[in-house]
């Protein structure tokens, strides 16, 4: 018997939107400004997905509290107002969504964005209206954390094997898997295939469009 699922739940970078370069961009051009070694591309990318605090730290592990909050000032300054890399949803992410409100899903966005630059984000691309709820480390905790999952499940009165959580990152999976979520990885984002897969996805996709097709069997 196919599982039938009354709600999905998003990351937002790297699964609806293509923002990693964005991302990196800032915050090189942070930890520049704030006079930290600049990272790789590679390594950079590694933290996108938790909240930025957290994301500072696990870069830059010997920051003092005064550094991160510096830094995470200058990121967001960079990011919200001054970087010129273009970040654009991905292909089928409108049409999926359209098509999951259709069917009378709910829908919500789990996300280590801020509130400011999620909320500033949604407005850009006008896709706040397809969500019924958006939860952010500041009204919760970093991911891995499954603290945002147990809010979104209290508000939507739902129990965790109605609802399916979509990634591109570990924080994602791991997060799902801790509270027995079920949990579908996505490859155009930020982490391997093959780390995503040791926390047993019941789906593994590659884009938006293969993504559509599989939830379309399962709601």
């Amino acid at each position: 018997m196919v599982k039938k699922y009354k709600a999905v739940i998003f990351d937002w970078d790297g699964t609806l939107m293509d923002s990693e370069a964005r991302i990196v961009n800032s915050i090189q051009a942070a930890a520049r400004e704030c006079g930290f070694p600049v990272l790789s591309d590679y390594e950079s990318k590694q933290i996108i997905g938790l909240s930025l605090e957290k994301a500072i730290l696990g870069l830059y592990s010997n920051a003092k509290q005064s550094q991160v909050v510096a830094m995470a000032e200058a990121y967001t300054q960079y990011f919200l107002e001054d970087c010129k890399v273009p970040m654009d949803v991905f292909d089928g992410a409108e049409s999926l969504l359209l098509n999951l409100k259709q069917c009378g899903l709910k829908l919500a966005i789990a996300t280590g964005k801020s509130r400011k630059g999620l909320d500033q984000v949604l407005g850009d691309c006008g896709f706040g209206v397809y969500f019924d709820m958006t939860r952010t480390p500041v009204e919760s905790a970093s991911k891995p954390d499954p603290l945002m999952l147990e809010q979104i499940l209290a508000e939507f009165a739902l129990s965790v094997d109605e609802v399916v959580m979509i990634g591109d990152t570990t924080f994602d999976m791991e997060m799902a898997q801790s509270i027995g979520m079920d949990r579908i990885a996505l490859s155009h984002g930020v982490h391997q295939m093959e780390l995503l897969a040791e926390y047993n996805p019941v789906a593994q996709l590659d884009s938006l469009q293969e993504l559509n097709l599989w939830l379309m069997q399962h709601i």
